[in-house]
């Protein structure tokens, strides 16, 4: 991201209404970037920092698709898509994350994510394709398994280098902690995040454009049926790549075009962010009125008494 004077404009918001009166308020900042990181459009500061949290998933497996791991295993876009993904640990997710721990030569008692509340396996997790990919990586280069969610390990080194070389910064530079799944999430300016998925959506990177592939042609594994990213990524047929982070966290990579959008909740509230996102990605033309119409119906209309309502507009900086 440019780095120069600040960047600031008036932040959105997402009213709840109940019969048509304000209950709640969000707050939201959010930012434009193009894949050379110049802002193009702001609300709120660029400069605000966040965990990045499951947002990160897409470049987190530059790990599998820079290493020769995905050629080594015989992986198919489909796994790439479970790797990337925040599932709901349906039978069919659960089984394509198996595939790659399976083609691996991995036993699934090496994951580390935690087993879900009425779950029986670590394998219905949300976050273990992420893991099963940085387990394969491991086995691939011969790197050890029992430690891959330490920092020390290679194979989270090598997934910072990937990420501090595409933000042009040193790695020392960004604060790490501990995603709930275990493995490390980063810290880092609403602008960078933009910046990551202008740069993920811009088609100059072979590794990261097999990944917007695979997300794109999958979008089942990424969320699931009915899920935000999954329909969003699914009705605008190959134009946008969407990964939601916890805590109100919305990416969206405008494909081909090198432009990305980094939306951050305020108070950390899912239901605002997707209300937000589509009220920004109808403003900026990257979705039809017929998508977000649709969209709307799904997620921003609670119940028959509630709906969402976003105010504001993206502002040149």
């Amino acid at each position: 991201m440019t780095r120069g004077k600040r960047t600031q404009a008036p932040r959105l918001e997402v009213h709840l209404l109940r019969e048509g009166i304000v209950e709640s308020t969000h707050q939201v900042e959010a930012t434009v970037c193009d894949d050379k990181g110049r802002i193009l459009l702001v609300a709120g500061s660029a400069e605000t920092t966040a965990f990045i949290r499951s947002a990160l998933k897409p470049f987190q497996a530059l790990a599998v698709t820079s290493t020769g791991t995905l050629e080594r295993y015989d992986l198919t876009d489909k796994d790439l898509a479970i790797i990337c993904s925040s599932h709901r640990g349906t039978i069919e997710q659960a089984r394509q994350v198996f595939n790659v721990l399976w083609r691996a030569d991995i036993d699934p008692s090496f994951l580390q994510c935690p087993t879900p509340e009425g779950a029986q396996s670590p394998l219905q997790h949300n976050c273990s394709g992420k893991h099963a990919g940085m387990l394969a990586v491991c086995q691939q280069r011969h790197w050890p398994l029992d430690t891959y969610l330490r920092r020390s390990n290679p194979v989270q080194q090598l997934i910072l280098g990937k990420i501090a070389e595409l933000l042009g910064m040193p790695g020392e530079e960004l604060i790490s902690a501990r995603d709930d799944c275990g493995a490390p999430t980063y810290s880092m300016q609403i602008g960078q995040m933009a910046h990551l998925y202008a740069l993920l959506a811009s088609g100059n990177s072979v590794d990261l454009e097999r990944i917007v592939r695979a997300m794109t042609y999958y979008p089942q594994m990424v969320a699931g049926d009915g899920a935000f990213d999954t329909e969003l990524m699914r009705l605008s047929e190959g134009h946008l790549v969407s990964k939601s982070g916890a805590e109100g966290i919305q990416c969206v990579g405008r494909i081909g075009e090198g432009m990305g959008l980094a939306i951050k909740v305020i108070d950390g509230s899912k239901r605002a962010k997707y209300a937000i996102a589509l009220h920004l990605l109808r403003q900026m033309g990257w979705i039809s009125t017929t998508v977000a119409e649709t969209l709307s119906e799904r997620f921003m209309i609670l119940s028959r008494y509630k709906r969402l309502e976003a105010i504001g507009e993206l502002s040149m900086p």
